[in-house]
C-alpha cells in the first residue's frame, strides 16, 4: 500500500469550509489542479491547495468574478506578481464594486418610493404592478 501523501476532497472541503461540489466546480474551470489519484483511487489533494482554495473562497467573499480569479492566481502561480499590479487590479475592481453599490442604492430608493405609494388594500390597483409595468426610466 502506498503511504497517503496529501489530504481527500472531504477534507479539504472540511479544512477551508467549501462543500465538495464547490471544490469540483473550482477544479472543472481550472482553478484547482486536477488532483492525481492514489493507488486506490482516490483523488489526493496537496496540503498547499487549502490554502489556494482558502485563497479562491476569500476572493469570492469579495466580490471578484471568477476571470479575476483566475487572472490573480495566474501572476501568483508564475511568481510574476508585483503589488503595483495587484493594487491596480484590485483598484479596478473596487471601482465596479461601488458601481454597483450606487446602482443598489438607485434600486432601493425605486423600490422604497414604490412601496410608499402602495396602501396594501385589497383592491385591484396597485401602484407596485404599475411601475413595474411602465417603461424604465
Amino acid at each position: 500500500m502506498e503511504p497517503q501523501i496529501g489530504i481527500l476532497r472531504a477534507q479539504l472541503a472540511r479544512k477551508t469550509g467549501c462543500n465538495l461540489e464547490t471544490i469540483r466546480y473550482y477544479e472543472k474551470v481550472g482553478l484547482l489542479p486536477e488532483p492525481p489519484r492514489s493507488a486506490n483511487g482516490y483523488r489526493v489533494y496537496s496540503s498547499e491547495l487549502v490554502q489556494r482554495l482558502q485563497f479562491i473562497l476569500r476572493a469570492r467573499d469579495l466580490g471578484y468574478a471568477m476571470d479575476e480569479i483566475r487572472s490573480l492566481l495566474s501572476l501568483t502561480d508564475a511568481g510574476a506578481q508585483t503589488c503595483a499590479e495587484v493594487m491596480a487590479r484590485t483598484e479596478s475592481h473596487l471601482e465596479d464594486v461601488r458601481r454597483r453599490i450606487a446602482d443598489l442604492q438607485k434600486i432601493e430608493m425605486t423600490l422604497a418610493i414604490t412601496l410608499d405609494k402602495c396602501t396594501g388594500d385589497d383592491v385591484a390597483e396597485c401602484p407596485i404592478l404599475d411601475a413595474l409595468q411602465s417603461p424604465h426610466h
